[in-house]
């Protein structure tokens, strides 16, 4: 019998989980236009080459599609090789993407351009969310909410310029400037990041959190993974609609090019709504994570879900007003971002973070499926006539999504809880240099 001392865990420093966390950011903002500014290029693309628009979002089905449904796979390498070497592939991926964009004259080059950018994007977003989640068990909603929201408001910056080149250039020049300028900076910051040692991280004594790590089979075989998937679904299905045909839909409701006066400045709705969108969506990722956090993750979808179908109903009915468009989609955008914080967080809570990479990648996959009603939404509006009918449906999908947080979600999550034994800790570690007996 002797007697050792027994330190505290290794204090993380904060400096080093921050900077993990900024650096992070920077590589979500880099990949964000590839998603996020697509809408600005559609337009334009059609009037070039007179294609009809349900063949152009195809692409943009093809990139949603390439980005999630590879997660998994991508998960299986970031736990390999670490988060260095695939933000360096998802940057190159990134980069080449526009560049074949530029170079395109007919729809395949887009297509080709499109899955580039998917696999370059997956590589990114999955890695950055992947060592959030690692860096920061005690904070995960925020930490997550955070990095996901360099993703979500990466392109507020960069959206006035790119429609200024395209305007001024042409959309072909742009795709290659801001393609190498992205993919340029996504590769130097990726040297900058790495994985937490064991020693370096500290668990949350707020929120219910399990010490096992579930492998992605255990995880797939819970009802509460499935039930997130479902949830996952519903809830994204809007908000990719949204993206992907924002400035269709202002087209189409006749606000695209009026001229709101802000009295210190004038600018035409589609890029203001644009610029507050995207700085909307960037907000509602660390507030809403942080928010789950402190009340619990399904008590605040509850509320988010809920705001974001009101949102869109009210965005079909009153649309037409360019002020009402700006303020609605602003809301729209806001309730929406925060499912990849919530989610994520949720997986986190729930798995362990061992093999959180390839759980969350296949969790992730439910945005691949949600792209699949983008061009739905064209020929169902084509059918129609309106935008209503389809923004009414995505409404409903995402009340069905609120109601299911409480009635559904909270009691399966208590019962994952209780198999699992989750606990939080029931005493704080003991002290530096207490002596104990081994």
């Amino acid at each position: 019998m002797s007697l050792t001392a027994v330190p505290t865990k290794q204090s993380v420093s904060e400096k080093t989980r921050w900077t993990q966390i900024i650096v992070g950011v920077i590589c979500m903002v880099a990949a964000a236009n590839i998603q996020y500014a697509w809408t600005l290029f559609v337009p334009e693309i059609r009037q070039t080459f007179g294609w009809d628009r349900a063949s152009i979002q195809v692409a943009f089905t093809i990139f949603v599609l390439v980005q999630t449904w590879l997660t998994p796979i991508e998960g299986y390498f970031i736990d390999k090789y670490g988060p260095r070497f695939m933000v360096a592939i998802g940057a190159v991926g990134i980069g080449l993407a526009w560049v074949i964009n530029s170079q395109s004259t007919s729809l395949w080059g887009f297509y080709l351009g499109a899955a580039v950018g998917g696999i370059g994007v997956g590589c990114i977003y999955a890695t950055c969310i992947n060592n959030a989640l690692k860096w920061f068990p005690d904070r995960r909603g925020l930490a997550v909410g955070l990095t996901a929201g360099g993703y979500g408001a990466g392109s507020a910056a960069t959206i006035l310029p790119i429609a200024a080149m395209i305007e001024s250039s042409g959309f072909q020049s742009a795709f290659l400037f801001f393609g190498i300028l992205q993919g340029t900076i996504a590769f130097i910051a990726a040297w900058f990041l790495r994985a937490p040692e064991k020693s370096e991280v500290k668990v949350s004594d707020k929120v219910f959190q399990t010490r096992r790590d579930y492998t992605l089979t255990e995880a797939m075989n819970t009802k509460l993974f499935w039930l997130m998937f479902f949830m996952f679904i519903c809830v994204v299905t809007g908000g990719m609609m949204a993206v992907a045909q924002l400035g269709v839909i202002a087209q189409d409701l006749g606000v695209k090019n009026y001229n709101v006066n802000l009295y210190f400045f004038t600018m035409a709705a589609l890029p203001l709504a644009l610029m507050l969108d995207r700085i909307m969506n960037g907000i509602s990722r660390p507030l809403f994570g942080w928010i789950s956090d402190n009340i619990g993750r399904e008590k605040t979808m509850l509320v988010a879900f809920t705001i974001e179908g009101l949102g869109i109903i009210a965005l079909g009915y009153f649309g037409h007003n360019p002020y009402a468009f700006l303020i609605l989609s602003g809301v729209v955008f806001l309730a929406w971002g925060e499912v990849y914080s919530l989610f994520s967080a949720l997986a986190g809570d729930a798995f362990g973070t061992k093999h959180i990479g390839k759980i969350y990648g296949v969790l992730y996959c439910a945005k691949g499926i949600g792209a699949l009603f983008v061009p739905v939404g064209n020929l169902l509006m084509e059918a129609t006539g309106t935008w209503a009918s389809v923004l009414y449906t995505v409404a409903a999908m995402d009340l069905l999504a609120a109601f299911l947080a409480i009635v559904a979600l909270r009691p399966v999550l208590a019962a994952h809880v209780q198999r699992s034994t989750i606990a939080p800790p029931a005493s704080p570690q003991p002290a530096a240099g207490v002596l104990t007996s081994a």
